[in-house]
């Protein structure tokens, strides 16, 4: 297998993997619609305070799988986490335990010690990552909400329970101008950290801009609703990526110390993903990915609806 890096913001690259990497998810989670190019695209692309490693295994000209990992650039001695394909006819090859060194070497060359991949929850995927010296971290739980029937009734409702002394506040792309800081602030109190992106470090209304900008490069609109109090403060958001597929990705959803235990998650929630479905009929189903641990979270997510399909495994190996 030869080994190449690729530009994961290069169009090219996305032409030259996709076919690939559809093949792949309609094995893994063969429920979900076909992988479009801007999901790929929002994989594969650098992210705010991050940088990004793409490499990919060829036999001849054809990819045979590829991985990704992102680099925290506030932490030069970090892990490279990210995930790691290969495509179903190269499988049993040799082409993951090459991509593996290859990302080892190239972690190493940049003083970086430890390799972190997420990879489904599967005997096969436990068996490859025994042999290559790799334990176990944690497991995230990929949830699925359907936006159709009985589904779309349930949020529209959980949406009109308001909270007494909030208002909500939509938007889609950009955040508004007044809104901006107060936003930042409460992004800032984030502390679930996500697979291949820069830990969040006292953002700012830049840090806010070069988020949105970058999910617009990849071809997703950004759907935020956040909890406002009296005194015009963010107390809460939650947020939704939205693309040319009938399948949407939640992102983060927060709710400030002190201010938790009265519905503003859940209402902030439901009206966000409420709204979303109103204005995209393409819209069937969204996904969300939790850690196990968080408890928090998965039971928002139930109340909201939402039915765990499959459980993914981080993975570590020292560089």
């Amino acid at each position: 297998m030869d080994i190449r890096s690729l530009d994961g913001d290069d169009p090219a690259t996305i032409d030259l993997l996709l076919p690939g990497f559809r093949e792949t998810m309609s094995l893994e989670l063969p429920g979900d619609p076909p992988v479009s190019p801007a999901l790929l695209a929002r994989l594969l692309q650098r992210r705010h305070g991050a940088d990004r490693i793409v490499l990919a295994a060829f036999d001849g000209d054809r990819p045979a799988g590829c991985t990704k990992l992102g680099l925290d650039l506030g932490v030069p001695d970090g892990p490279g986490h990210g995930s790691l394909w290969v495509f179903p006819g190269f499988r049993r090859r040799g082409a993951g335990t090459a991509l593996v060194s290859a990302a080892r070497t190239e972690l190493r060359a940049r003083g970086r010690d430890l390799l972190m991949v997420d990879a489904p929850h599967t005997p096969a995927a436990e068996r490859f990552a025994a042999a290559c010296g790799a334990e176990a971290l944690g497991t995230n739980l990929r949830n699925r909400l359907l936006l159709k029937g009985s589904g779309r009734a349930g949020l529209d409702a959980a949406a009109g329970r308001a909270v007494p002394g909030h208002r909500l506040v939509h938007w889609s792309g950009r955040c508004p101008d007044e809104l901006v800081d107060s936003y930042a602030r409460a992004w800032g109190a984030l502390e679930t950290a996500a697979n291949g992106q820069a830990a969040v470090r006292r953002p700012a209304a830049a840090d806010v801009r070069a988020r949105e900008a970058e999910a617009e490069r990849a071809g997703h609109r950004p759907y935020v609703t956040a909890a406002v109090d009296t005194s015009g403060e963010v107390v809460g958001y939650a947020t939704l990526f939205v693309r040319d597929s009938p399948m949407a990705d939640a992102g983060e959803a927060l709710v400030v110390a002190g201010r938790r235990r009265r519905g503003l998650g859940s209402w902030t929630k439901a009206a966000l993903l409420s709204r979303a479905a109103a204005e995209n009929p393409h819209l069937a189903l969204v996904q969300a990915w939790n850690d196990v641990r968080d408890e928090a979270s998965l039971a928002l997510n139930r109340r909201l609806g939402f039915v765990g399909d499959s459980s993914w495994t981080t993975y570590a190996v020292k560089a």
